[in-house]
Parts: C-alpha cells; structure tokens; sequence
C-alpha cells in the first residue's frame, strides 16, 4: 500500500533517530523476544511517546520489511505533524468561534479520513480528532486526499476518545453521533460548541463512545441501501451544522 511504503522506516539507527528528532511514529513494530540494548531503546523511546508498539515474529518483519536490512524494528512515521486538542480549541478562540471538531471513531481507510480532513476545512471545523489505536493515522495517501487540507486543519490524536469527549464537555461542547435510528438531523439543535462523533466504516460508532454522546442523528435516507460511507456522512451532517450555525 502506497501510505505505508512512503512512511516506513527500517534499521535501529533510523528509528530512533526519528523519535530523537522528533517526527511523528504512529507505530512499531519489533522483533518479539529481542532484548539487544539498541531495540530495548526504541521500546522505551515507543512507550515515552506513547506509541503503539507491536512485538511481532520475524517472519512478519521480513515480509514488511522491502530492504532486507530491518534489524528487527520496523517503524511507520506521519506524514504531518499531530496537534493538540488544546491547539484546536485555541484556533476556535482565536477566530472568536464556538469550537467545532470532528472526532473520528477507528476510521481505517486512508481516502475516507482525508476526505474527512478536507470535508472539516470546507465546513470551518476547527479540528479533526483521533484515536491512536485501531484507525489510520496521517499517512502520504491520507494527505494526498485531503487536497491540501492538512495544511490548514489541526489533527489530533489521542489515547482514549471517550476520556477525551469528557474532558472536552468540561470545555462547554457537547456531542453527536451519526448513527442510524437516531433523531433526524433536521430535528436536532446542533448551534453552539459542538463535537460531531463519526463511526468506523463498518462498524460504526463504537458502544463506549456512543454512551457518552449527548444526542444521536441519523441521517434521513430514501434508497435502497442502509448506510452512507463514513466520509459521505461526516460531509452531509457537517454542512447541516454549518446551516443550523448560520456561517
């Protein structure tokens, strides 16, 4: 896959090099059972930037690996720098707007979150958020299909979505979640400082991150079929937001 070719680094001396320089790791990957001194490093270096660390055989490192040279640590680097989430609600103070952040539950395509990146800027959301685990993080291909979104919208990432939906209620936001059998979207209050929650592709908004949101939308549908892709959705409930807010 293009995303994890443009992003990978292989060989001791290159990963940690990167943590050193501070570039964003999304994830490594280390030979299970290696104890050398230089690889016991980067598992600390992994864990102090609360990295998601994989100890995997070398059968799988070897089939990652496309220079045959990986040392038995195998890492995978962003493309884009992460933000805060304290820099999204500043960049919403500073614009003297009530915050409006995406946050993205287990998101795993790259084109969908680039479409989302692009589909928050287009909608002034002043931020996208997500998790650091089980979804894809900003890699070339998520960059490329943003269409130069990034460049503009901070992206955050964190440990626990839910930890972070609470700690942002005390902030003053409140949430919603596309999900079907909900309210409909046109039935909803969604003015004011607001966190708009998107599923998985396929299996939407998880249990523990639907509890904690304030209201569930569903979008009304006259088709066929049951379901709108993830970023079709973000796209349709955000600009209904940017409606119900009048910009």
């Amino acid at each position: 896959m293009e995303e994890i070719r443009e992003n990978k680094i292989e060989g001791r001396n290159a990963v940690m090099e990167a943590f050193r320089s501070g570039r964003a790791v999304d994830k490594v990957f280390v030979l299970d059972g290696c104890q050398d001194g230089p690889v016991r490093s980067i598992v600390r270096e992994a864990k102090k930037h609360d990295t998601v660390l994989n100890f995997v055989s070398r059968e799988r490192l070897d089939r990652m690996s496309e220079t045959g040279k990986h040392q038995g640590v195998i890492a995978f680097a962003a493309s884009y720098d992460y933000s805060t989430v304290e820099d999204i609600l500043a960049l919403a103070k500073e614009k003297g707007e009530p915050p409006f952040i995406l946050l993205l539950d287990g998101i795993e395509d790259p084109h969908n979150l680039g479409a989302i990146i692009r589909t928050a800027n287009l909608a002034g959301a002043h931020g996208v958020v997500i998790p650091k685990r089980r979804a894809v993080g900003l890699t070339a291909t998520v960059a490329k299909a943003s269409a130069g979104a990034l460049n503009y919208t901070p992206v955050a990432k964190v440990t626990n979505l839910g930890q972070t939906i609470e700690e942002l209620k005390k902030e003053g936001l409140w949430f919603v979640c596309a999900d079907m059998g909900g309210t409909a979207m046109y039935d909803l209050d969604l003015k004011g400082p607001i966190g708009l929650v998107i599923g998985n592709e396929g299996e939407g908004v998880s249990h523990l991150v639907r509890e904690k949101c304030d209201f569930i939308a569903s979008i009304p549908m006259k088709g066929d079929i049951d379901s709108l892709n993830a970023s079709v959705a973000a796209g349709v409930l955000a600009f209904e937001i940017v409606r119900q807010r009048g910009c």
